[in-house]
């Protein structure tokens, strides 16, 4: 099954939560991802910076915070957010820093200053392995949804092909049946999972 795509409004969806004591840092990497779509918010602290969190959040740290406190930040995020995927940002990089981050985490470590690109393929490259939608793996999110463990496996790719916004043909050119069949699968679907109609099928799927 091929890595889904990231649609604006799927974008949109997401929160990127930026933890740096340099708030020229946060402020601009802030403006970097609200350019992409992404909603954003920072701290100058760990304090404030797991308010209000939610399973559609994606953290920047500094592992250098000036009150020392980007790892055990890193913790709490894993602990308090599962499966959130967490980019961690250091100015001196040490392989016992890094090894350390990704232990206990962190999906990757970035040298300042940061190649922005390469931040923001990173994170859309997390997203979009987080939107297959099945048994959580190596720490990824799974899409908890009521009624989901009675699909049946083709279901499960039906649904995961029309979360991607695929039409009918398309979803049933690349399972190769088709589009009458997915039609079927995607009543039962909807039955299953509670949904009146296509519209209230995906707010299940990107609201659960």
């Amino acid at each position: 099954m091929p890595i889904p795509t990231l649609s604006p409004r799927m974008i949109s969806e997401f929160h990127v939560r930026i933890v740096d004591s340099d708030i020229q840092n946060c402020e601009s990497l802030s403006v970097l991802f609200r350019l992409e779509g992404f909603q954003t918010s920072f701290a100058i602290s760990q304090d404030k910076a797991l308010s209000s969190t939610s399973r559609l959040d994606v953290f920047v740290i500094n592992l250098e915070m000036s009150d020392g406190s980007g790892l055990s930040l890193l913790k709490r995020v894993k602990a308090e957010v599962p499966g959130a995927p967490v980019f961690m940002l250091v100015k001196s990089p040490t392989i016992d820093a890094a090894v350390m981050a990704m232990k206990l985490g962190a999906t990757d470590v970035f040298t300042q200053p940061v190649d922005t690109e390469h931040l923001l393929i990173s994170v859309r490259d997390a997203l979009r392995r987080d939107l297959h939608i099945g048994a959580m793996r190596d720490g990824r999110r799974s899409v908890e949804i009521r009624g989901f463990s009675a699909l049946t496996p083709r279901e499960r790719q039906v649904l995961q092909l029309l979360a991607e916004g695929r039409s009918n043909k398309s979803a049933g050119d690349l399972l190769e049946i088709s589009s009458r069949t997915i039609e079927v699968h995607r009543a039962a679907i909807m039955k299953k999972l509670g949904a009146e109609n296509a519209a209230d099928l995906m707010r299940i799927v990107f609201t659960r």
